[in-house]
């Protein structure tokens, strides 16, 4: 067997063991201490975020920011349909309804015009959405100059899921600085991870220091346990913070390894006109956190995502489909959705490509050759 092309699997910069050394040393393995506190200063100085909470994943800075901004049963949230499970499953968690509208084909993000659209049906059915969850797919910023001109006119806050767009950016401010909360994620897959994690982010001192509290079990300031509200246990632990600032370090280099994977594959594939890739708008810089294509059938070939799926994966290469879009989830099979189907088609011919940032130029230039492979034989 082959030995696998992992589509973005972690890679360690080298002061992680540093930081996690100290902590031992020290017998700061508990959640909270100095590698906590000093990772959150260092994504604070990254971003240009006033403050930061280190939690235990990007799905629980979505659920503490719901919370925060008090949405109820019942209540409407806004959210992108194009994305992963972990930024609607979180409005299921406080009894809201999830509102889906479909991307636009710039970014493949949440269309300003859909969510404009929404935001006049749903008051005018009665009840006006609490917030908009837009999301950066795949490190590409979404439009957000004209959603926070959209959020700011209807005075709808955003909650804006950077998941995977640390080091992503508009005319040089950061992903998720743009909402009133910004929410990242360090799991093992990310553009760097901490093992398992994630990050809320905003400029409000208040909602940070509120986050921090419902995140360690909501324990009030008292000798004994008292809780006036239901808390979480949602706290990174100091371990693995440890890893993620030994990962802050190599950040900028992570992105721009990232982003030479997408250079190599869009020149290397120039010449099969059935694939496509996403380009950056002007003022646009993504950190190309997974490099993704759309392959259409060719009246020649008659080759379609499926068969680039299956030849690289039977030569143990890992891809996979862009994600099912929210609305098409058996799960959220009754939520409301606007739009055309865009993102529907995004998934029938959407895949996305090894982009680790620790691929070789040999990695890389297999996976073109057995991209190359069905055209090839037509």
């Amino acid at each position: 067997m082959n030995n696998k092309i992992w589509l973005s699997s972690p890679h360690m910069g080298g002061s992680e063991k540093k930081f996690v050394d100290e902590a031992f040393d020290t017998n700061w393995v508990a959640p909270l201490g100095p590698n906590v506190d000093g990772f959150e200063n260092d994504l604070c100085k990254f971003t240009g975020s006033g403050y930061a909470a280190a939690l235990s994943s990007g799905t629980s800075a979505i659920h503490l920011a719901l919370i925060m901004l008090g949405v109820q049963p019942g209540d409407e949230i806004i959210c992108q349909s194009m994305t992963f499970a972990a930024s609607a499953n979180p409005i299921a968690y406080v009894g809201a309804t999830p509102i889906f509208v479909d991307s636009e084909k710039d970014t493949w993000n949440i269309c300003p015009d859909l969510l404009r659209e929404c935001i006049k049906d749903r008051i005018k059915k009665g009840k006006k959405p609490k917030a908009i969850i837009p999301v950066h797919l795949y490190g590409m910023p979404a439009k957000m100059d004209e959603i926070v001109a959209i959020s700011l006119e209807y005075e709808i806050p955003i909650i804006e899921d950077a998941a995977e767009a640390l080091g992503s950016n508009i005319n040089g401010k950061m992903m998720g600085t743009f909402g009133f909360f910004g929410v990242l994620s360090f799991n093992g897959n990310k553009i760097i991870t901490t093992s398992g994690g994630g990050a809320l982010i905003s400029d409000s001192n208040e909602h940070i220091c509120e986050a921090r509290f419902l995140a360690t079990q909501a324990r009030d300031n008292a000798n004994h346990y008292e809780h006036s509200v239901i808390g979480y246990n949602y706290r990174m632990s100091n371990i693995c913070a440890g890893i993620g600032r030994g990962q802050m370090e190599v950040l900028q280099t992570r992105v721009d390894q990232r982003r030479a994977n997408y250079d190599f594959y869009r020149e290397s594939l120039a010449e099969i006109g059935e694939i496509s890739f996403l380009q950056e708008p002007n003022g646009y810089y993504s950190n190309r956190w997974l490099t993704t294509i759309r392959v259409s059938t060719g009246e020649d070939t008659n080759i379609d995502k499926e068969d680039i799926y299956h030849a690289l994966h039977a030569e143990n290469i890992e891809c996979r489909p862009l994600w099912k879009p929210m609305h098409l989830q058996p799960v959220f099979k009754n939520a409301p959705f606007y739009g055309s189907g865009f993102c529907d088609e995004l998934f029938k011919t959407g895949l996305c490509l090894p982009s680790g940032s620790n691929l070789s130029s040999e990695d890389l230039e297999k996976v073109v050759h057995f991209i190359k492979a069905p055209f090839l034989k037509h």
